[in-house]
């Protein structure tokens, strides 16, 4: 099954349509993204280009099988169409972060958030509780967070 998200003109994903692999083969019976952009073109009044094919085995651009991504992430409605980069972008979290394109996913401007401590991780084993880091958007900062699981 073909995959394929419907673009606005601002690049946002509007929908996400599934077809079959048939209606993309070329003349010589290869799969064609540009075939299967002129049958949405054809049958959903939206022009050819404002189709772009997305797999639904790609995240933070790698491939759930291990085979090749395509374009960063699968295409969800909300998800920004990045034309230059070719990535499909989720929702920003925070309006301080950033692209990262190696892995099609945000970053905050400082990096990833440390890593727990032997004794933190030692912790969450043994008590009803855990560690973790939350990103404090107006102080730029990662917090760390004891929360209590009762």
């Amino acid at each position: 099954m073909a995959h394929f998200a419907k673009i606005s003109n601002d690049n946002k994903v509007l929908t996400v349509l599934v077809f079959n692999d048939s209606d993309m083969l070329d003349k010589d019976g290869n799969s064609s993204e540009l075939v299967g952009q002129q049958y949405l073109e054809k049958h959903n009044n939206w022009p050819a280009d404002m189709w772009i094919q997305t797999s639904y085995n790609t995240v933070s651009n790698k491939h759930v099988n291990g085979g090749t991504p395509l374009r960063g992430n699968f295409a969800s409605i909300g998800y920004e169409w990045d034309k230059d980069n070719q990535i499909f972008w989720p929702r920003k979290k925070y309006s301080s972060w950033v692209k990262h394109i190696p892995t099609a996913t945000w970053k905050s401007p400082i990096g990833d958030a440390p890593a727990l401590t032997e004794e933190q991780i030692a912790q969450n084993k043994e008590y009803p509780q855990t560690w973790t880091y939350s990103w404090n958007e107006i102080n730029q900062i990662w917090d760390l967070i004891n929360f209590k699981i009762s």
